[in-house]
């Protein structure tokens, strides 16, 4: 079993409600009638405005991303998943990935096509030329992940290590990481950086959290989105 990640731009003649609407109730069953084997959105809604800061080096910005699991993402076996994506948007990318989940979701457990409480945070970055790729990788999926652990409250953390680019045109990414943030967190970076009602906590947290990611990241090539996540179908094919 494969993971592809889809990241999606908006047609901007259409509104972001109509966006997000449609890849839920048009979108998502196509992907399930073509054979996915678990499936998730994240939408940029209205949902998660001022959920938490958002960073863009890449314009116009991503308001989307669909993540599937497929028994293979050779073109071949993938095309029917890129041309059903096609109507939905101006543009889209697709990454094949490998994941690892430090955090399970167990706080807040997702119900099949229904939005997962609190906010899922998408950050998406390459590796500095700095860094050859194994320390890179032993930095970012090494100390780092404890390091994002201790200094957030995240419910949720996935890594994804970029494999490859499938579509030729795709933005280059090495790394594309998933963080749930409860509804404490919403608009509160006290509680985002699990520091409620203690400001020298906060700043503290905050100032590790930044120095441990300028390792291995390059902010002014880094995309971070707030999204509003759907657990379509997950692995496996349980769900809607």
């Amino acid at each position: 079993m494969e993971k592809v990640i889809y990241v999606l731009w908006r047609d901007p003649r259409v509104e972001l409600a109509e966006f997000g609407e449609r890849l839920r109730r048009e979108l998502a069953p196509k992907f399930v009638e073509r054979g996915a084997l678990g499936l998730q959105l994240n939408i940029a809604d209205e949902s998660v405005r001022d959920a938490a800061p958002n960073f863009q080096s890449t314009r116009p910005p991503m308001e989307a991303l669909i993540s599937v699991w497929l028994h293979s993402a050779n073109e071949d076996r993938r095309r029917p998943f890129d041309d059903a994506v096609v109507p939905f948007v101006s543009r889209f990318a697709a990454y094949l990935v490998t994941e690892s989940h430090p955090i399970v979701n167990r706080r807040y457990p997702p119900k099949p096509g229904e939005r997962t409480e609190g906010f899922a945070q998408i950050a998406m970055f390459r590796r500095p030329p700095r860094v050859n790729r194994e320390a890179w990788l032993d930095i970012w999926l090494g100390s780092h992940t404890q390091v994002a652990i201790d200094t957030q409250d995240t419910f949720l953390y996935v890594q994804n290590v970029v494999t490859r680019a499938l579509t030729f045109d795709a933005p280059r990414y090495d790394a594309i990481v998933e963080e749930g943030f409860p509804p404490a967190a919403f608009g509160n970076l006290q509680a985002f950086y699990d520091a409620a009602g203690d400001e020298d906590k906060y700043r503290r947290n905050e100032a590790i959290m930044r120095e441990s990611c300028a390792r291995f990241i390059d902010f002014d090539k880094l995309d971070v989105v707030q999204t509003s996540q759907y657990v379509v179908m997950a692995q496996g094919g349980v769900g809607a």
